[in-house]
C-alpha cells in the first residue's frame, strides 16, 4: 500500500496554482479550455504549461478536469485537448465520460473523478481494472465503507491498486456528485457539463403528506461546507492517500489559507509517522497561521465520514455568515456601538439576521474602538442583535502580500580539486549535482575568516527554492576564495540541480488495463475486459455518446438509456439522489421515531414544487421532477 500521501489543491486558474503549490499542494486540479466541470473556470494551454512547468520544480503534480459528459461532436475536440495537455506537461487526466477511454488517447493517467459516483467496492474495483489510477469517492461515504473499498482495491489485485482520493474541504454537493438533474429539468443548464444553476441554495418551504408545513421558507436542499480537519488520521487508515480541497471557483486567499491549513495537518501527521510520506518536495513557512473559518464557508460538517449527524444543513442561509464576534449595544444616527470578542478594523465586513432571518450585510468604513460606522446605516439594525465577522480586513490582506515560502533542502558539500574546487549538492529527495570551479589554492590570511566566508556565500539560497541545511567543507586547509567565484560556482550548481530534478520527474504511465495484452494481468473473464457491476444502466448512468455505449456495452452492459440530458425523460423522475434526509432532519425518521411512515412530502419554492420519497432501506432521499416547459434544450440524442 502507498505510504506517499498527497495534498491537492484548486487552481482557478495558472496563478492560483502556483500558489497552492507555494502553500504546501502536492497536485492541483485545474480546467483546461473547455469540458471541466467548472464552466466558468478554463484556462488556455499556455497557462497549464506553465503552471507544469512550476510544479516539476518541486515534483508537484498537474491534474486537468475534462470531467463533463461529452455528445458525439464533442469527442475529437476532447481527445485533441487530451493531447494537447499531455504535451503541456499535465500529469493526469479527471474524467467522467467513459466513451474518453474508446478514443486514441497519449499516455496519461486518468483519474475518475467524483462525477462517477464511486460508492461501492465493485465499481471501484471495475474502474481500476479499465485502467483509472486515482478514483474520487464519494463525498458521503463513512470511514467503514471507505476502508471496503479500498481493501476491495488491494484483495487479489495483481500490481499497485488505484489511488483513493477524497474531498477533506470545501462546498458540499447534496446529492450524489453525477446524479443530479434539477439544474437541467429546470433550466437547460446541466451540472454533467458543467453548467448547474444551483437550485440546492434556493429556499424552500417542506410540506407533509397532508399538506401540514414542516419548515418553512428554509434552504433546505443547502448544506454545510465539508471540513475534515478532525478526521485525517482516520481517513489515512481508512486507505486514503489524496486529500482534496474543493473550490475551483473560490479566491485566492481561500486557496492560500486552506491549503496551508491542511498542509500544516498533513506535516504533523508525517512528523510523527515515520512510514508515510509526502507526495512532493520541499517544506512551507508561512507569514500567517492558517484560519478556515476566516475564508467562505457555511459552517462546518465532517458530513457522514463519522456516520449520520444531525445539523448537517445551512439551512438559515447559504451564504457566508462568518464568526460570531459580539452584538450591538448602541445605535446612533449614523454609528452604533458592539461589544466584541475581538477589536474590529476599518474595511472588515459584518453580517447579520434581519427580522425576516435574511442575513444581511454591512461594511465597517471606519472603527472607532467599539463605535462602528457603517457604509451605509441599515434601518433594522437593533440593540442586542448579533454581529457576525465575514470578512476580517487584517487578515485579508496578510494573505494579499506573499504569504509563503516553500523550500527544497539541500546539503552543499564543496571540496578542493587538482585544477580548484567543486561544489556538490545533494537534495532531500537524493539528487544531486555538482559544478567545478578552476582556480588557484589561494593560503588564506585569516583562517576563521575564509571558512566563515564560504560558508556564508554558499548558503544564500534566497533567490532559490532551496534551502541550505548543512554546509561540509571537505578542505586541506581554509583557502581563500573571492566571494564572486563562491557565489558564481552556487549559481553553476543550483542550475546544474535544477536540471536533474527537471529530468528526475518523470510522469507516471498511464495504467493498463485488466485483459490488455500489454498489462500481463489475466483478464477477469477468460480473456474478455473487466465487466461492469451491473447490465442495466438508466439515465443515472450519465451516457451521451456513442463512444460511451460502446464502451459499457464492451463491458457485459445490454441494456444502456440514454443519459438525461437528451431529454428521453418525460415524466417524473429521481432529479436528484441524496443522503441527506429531512423526514432525519426534523425528527421524522421512521427509523428513529415508532409508528412513523416514510410518507412522501413536498418542497415548494415558489410555483415550483418536488415530490420527496424516502427509500429507508438505502437511507435516501429522492427529489422527484420533470422537465419544466420553456427551457432552453441544448443537448442532441445520443448516436445508437
Amino acid at each position: 500500500m502507498s505510504s506517499l500521501l498527497e495534498l491537492l489543491a484548486p487552481a482557478k486558474n495558472a496563478d492560483f496554482g502556483i500558489e497552492a503549490i507555494t502553500h504546501g499542494a502536492d497536485a492541483v486540479y485545474i480546467g483546461g479550455p473547455a469540458f471541466g466541470a467548472r464552466a466558468n473556470a478554463g484556462n488556455g494551454i499556455a497557462d497549464i504549461e506553465r503552471l507544469a512547468a512550476h510544479a516539476r520544480r518541486f515534483h508537484a503534480k498537474v491534474f486537468v478536469t475534462l470531467n463533463t459528459i461529452l455528445r458525439d461532436d464533442e469527442l475529437e475536440e476532447a481527445r485533441r485537448l487530451a493531447w494537447q495537455f499531455y504535451e503541456a506537461g499535465a500529469d493526469a487526466l479527471i474524467v467522467q465520460d467513459m466513451g474518453l477511454l474508446e478514443l486514441d488517447l497519449p499516455p496519461i493517467q486518468l483519474h475518475a473523478s467524483t462525477q462517477t459516483d464511486i460508492r461501492t467496492p465493485e465499481k471501484a474495483r471495475f474502474l481500476q481494472d479499465v485502467g483509472f489510477s486515482q478514483i474520487v469517492l464519494a463525498r458521503e461515504l463513512t470511514l467503514q465503507e471507505i476502508a471496503k473499498i479500498d481493501e476491495g482495491l488491494r484483495v487479489g489485485a495483481d500490481g499497485t491498486p488505484a489511488t483513493l482520493e477524497f474531498f477533506v474541504h470545501g462546498a458540499l454537493c447534496v446529492a450524489y456528485s453525477g446524479q443530479c438533474y434539477i439544474s437541467h429539468a429546470h433550466t437547460g443548464r446541466s451540472a454533467n457539463r458543467g453548467e448547474c444553476s444551483q437550485a440546492c441554495r434556493l429556499p424552500y418551504t417542506l410540506e407533509d403528506e397532508a399538506g401540514r408545513i414542516v419548515a418553512h421558507d428554509k434552504h433546505l436542499l443547502s448544506m454545510k461546507d465539508n471540513d475534515q480537519s478532525a478526521n485525517l488520521r482516520a481517513l489515512i487508515e481508512a486507505g486514503i492517500r489524496s486529500f482534496k480541497i474543493e473550490g475551483r471557483l473560490k479566491d485566492l486567499s481561500y486557496v492560500k489559507n486552506i491549503t496551508a491549513h491542511y498542509r500544516t495537518l498533513l506535516d504533523e501527521f508525517l512528523n510523527a509517522s515515520p512510514g508515510y510520506r509526502r507526495a512532493s518536495s520541499g517544506r512551507c513557512s508561512y507569514t500567517f497561521t492558517p484560519r478556515p473559518e476566516k475564508t467562505f464557508n457555511r459552517g462546518a460538517t465532517d458530513y457522514f465520514v463519522n456516520e449520520r449527524k444531525p445539523d448537517i444543513g445551512a439551512f438559515d442561509t447559504p451564504k457566508f455568515s462568518g464568526e460570531l464576534i459580539g452584538e450591538v449595544s448602541r445605535i446612533g444616527p449614523d454609528w452604533f456601538e458592539a461589544e466584541t470578542s475581538a477589536p474590529l478594523h476599518n474595511g472588515d465586513g459584518l453580517s447579520y439576521y434581519d427580522s425576516h432571518r435574511e442575513l444581511v450585510g454591512l461594511r465597517v468604513n471606519r472603527a472607532d474602538g467599539a463605535r462602528l460606522f457603517p457604509n451605509e446605516m441599515p434601518d433594522d439594525l437593533a440593540v442586542g442583535t448579533e454581529l457576525y465577522r465575514n470578512r476580517d480586513q487584517e487578515f485579508e490582506r496578510a494573505l494579499e502580500k506573499k504569504s509563503a515560502e516553500r523550500r527544497i533542502g539541500l546539503h552543499l558539500q564543496l571540496s578542493e580539486t587538482p585544477d580548484g574546487f567543486a561544489l556538490t549538492l545533494t537534495d532531500e529527495d537524493g539528487i544531486t549535482a555538482s559544478a567545478a570551479l578552476p582556480h588557484a589554492h589561494e593560503v588564506s590570511k585569516n583562517a576563521d575568516r575564509a571558512l566563515a566566508g564560504l560558508r556564508e556565500n554558499l548558503g544564500k539560497l534566497g533567490s532559490t527554492i532551496f534551502a541550505a541545511k548543512e554546509i561540509s567543507l571537505d578542505l586541506s586547509q581554509p583557502w581563500f576564495l573571492p566571494a564572486s567565484a563562491v557565489n558564481g560556482l552556487r549559481r553553476d550548481a543550483i542550475a546544474a540541480l535544477e536540471a536533474a530534478r527537471a529530468a528526475a520527474c518523470e510522469r507516471l504511465p498511464r495504467r493498463i488495463a485488466v485483459g490488455c495484452p500489454q498489462s500481463g494481468i489475466p483478464a477477469t473473464q477468460g480473456g474478455a475486459a473487466p465487466t461492469y457491476p451491473e447490465n442495466e444502466l438508466s439515465y443515472l448512468a450519465n451516457v451521451l455518446n456513442s463512444a460511451a455505449r460502446a464502451f459499457y456495452a464492451k463491458h457485459g452492459v445490454s441494456v444502456i438509456a440514454e443519459a438525461y440530458e437528451t431529454d428521453s425523460e418525460k415524466g417524473e423522475v429521481s432529479l436528484m439522489i441524496t443522503r441527506h434526509c429531512l423526514r432525519y432532519s426534523y425528527n421524522l425518521c421512521p427509523k428513529e421515531v415508532k409508528g412513523l411512515r416514510p410518507d412522501p412530502m413536498t418542497l415548494v419554492n415558489g410555483k415550483e414544487k418536488l415530490t420527496l420519497r424516502f427509500d429507508c432501506k438505502k437511507c435516501e432521499m429522492h427529489v422527484i421532477g420533470k422537465l419544466k416547459k420553456g427551457r432552453q434544450i441544448s443537448i442532441t440524442p445520443v448516436a445508437h
